[in-house]
């Protein structure tokens, strides 16, 4: 019965455009381009207010806040709830915990979700690669669920543990009460969505539904589009979550890439779906227009002599910090401050010298100089064979 009227909701929404009242839904088919080109030719440049509750745009590398606005309050968010659901099976992923493809059977409680949904059936069987597509791609809170259970046993094991993802990445004004995002009391904070945002981005296998635009799920039975007009039409989108709810209001996750810049812009409780795009839109531009991101290349430094080890000296090893610079700043300098010679014994990793990375004078950065090996203390045997092997050599 379900497949049947998701087969009457396609036509209804292919002719019409509907709305789910609850949650924003994900169409079964695009809506005609035009409306998508209005927007885009519409979208005005950043000025430094949004017509929105709270707003942020992060740049995520260095987590650098390029902008912000009401960043701490605590919203609402709807179903950008699911970046925190997300983030979680995609570590159940990478753990091994789960795997792509194998089947989760839904139970009766996950088919009874309403708002988004690909009216699952309870006992059908779905991977976890197509769940994952519902769940990024059309936001469906089905699709959210049967993972849930099928990876903590229950939702609310679940919830407790986006709760305490959320505390370790320092979500200090998050609370999460369902796996959806459906108004339950939950609440988070423009800050919040930027930082789990940013964690999630860590895991690639996401861009491989983030970016989707059309697909299908059921051997090609069941048509998506995303929720994200974005991933369409903005050059560089990579993602990454849409929300609406009577409560949120419309709220966006975004996320782009150019040039090596991966930037994150987060538009909560804006009044309509074209002014939260427009809003993202300009934050992206604002980033992409005014900042770079910086990456130099590690120098080869000359290894430290060691007192009393069993090497005469050690190899020096760093890793250049990544910086972001405001386009048309000066190039990038590094100067290093380095022990002239070290006493053993020296540990792997011990730290030798610093290496301070400047934008004009401007310090930027700055890193460790670590020592790339160990070295022991030179024994007494030890010493008298290398004295003795040198006496050799002028033999």
């Amino acid at each position: 019965m379900k497949r049947l009227f998701c087969l009457i909701f396609a036509a209804l929404f292919c002719l019409g455009g509907a709305r789910v009242a609850a949650t924003e839904q994900g169409g079964f088919y695009p809506p005609a381009y035009g409306a998508f080109e209005e927007w885009t030719a519409e979208a005005g440049a950043f000025t430094g207010s949004l017509e929105c509750k709270a707003a942020l745009l992060m740049e995520a590398d260095t987590g650098t806040v390029l902008y912000k606005s009401c960043e701490t309050e605590r919203l609402p968010i709807a179903s950008v709830t699911k970046i925190m659901s997300t983030l979680l099976v995609a570590e159940a992923l990478d753990k091994g915990k789960i795997a792509i493809d194998e089947l989760v059977t839904v139970s009766a409680y996950a088919a009874s979700m309403g708002g988004s949904q690909v009216y699952l059936e309870p006992g059908e069987q779905m991977s976890v690669d197509e769940l994952l597509k519902c769940l990024i791609v059309v936001s469906a809170n089905d699709a959210a669920v049967a993972l849930a259970e099928h990876i903590y046993g229950s939702a609310d094991s679940f919830v407790n543990a986006m709760n305490l993802r959320a505390a370790e990445l320092g979500m200090e004004n998050s609370h999460f009460v369902n796996t959806t995002g459906l108004d339950d009391g939950g609440y988070c904070s423009a800050e919040d969505v930027a930082i789990m945002t940013r964690e999630l981005l860590k895991h690639p296998v996401v861009f491989n539904y983030t970016t989707i635009w059309m697909d299908t799920v059921r051997d090609g039975a069941f048509g998506l589009s995303n929720t994200n007009r974005l991933v369409r039409f903005y050059k560089g989108a990579n993602g990454m979550k849409t929300g609406f709810t009577s409560e949120a209001m419309y709220c966006l996750s975004a996320t782009a890439e150019r040039d090596g810049m991966q930037l994150i812009a987060v538009v909560l409780g804006a009044p309509s779906s074209d002014v939260r795009f427009g809003a993202a839109k300009s934050l992206l531009d604002y980033g992409f227009a005014n900042y770079r991101v910086l990456r130099p290349e590690a120098e080869e430094l000359s290894p430290i002599a060691v007192k009393g080890g069993t090497a005469e000296s050690v190899p020096v090893e760093y890793s250049p910090p990544t910086v972001l610079g405001e386009k048309g700043s000066e190039a990038m300098r590094v100067e290093y401050s380095c022990e002239q010679s070290l006493k053993a014994p020296v540990a792997k990793g011990q730290k030798v010298g610093e290496a301070v990375y400047y934008l004009g004078n401007e310090e930027c950065a700055r890193t460790d100089l670590c020592a790339a090996e160990a070295v022991d203390t030179m024994s007494y045997a030890a010493l008298l064979a290398r004295v003795w092997k040198n006496i050799l050599s002028f033999v």
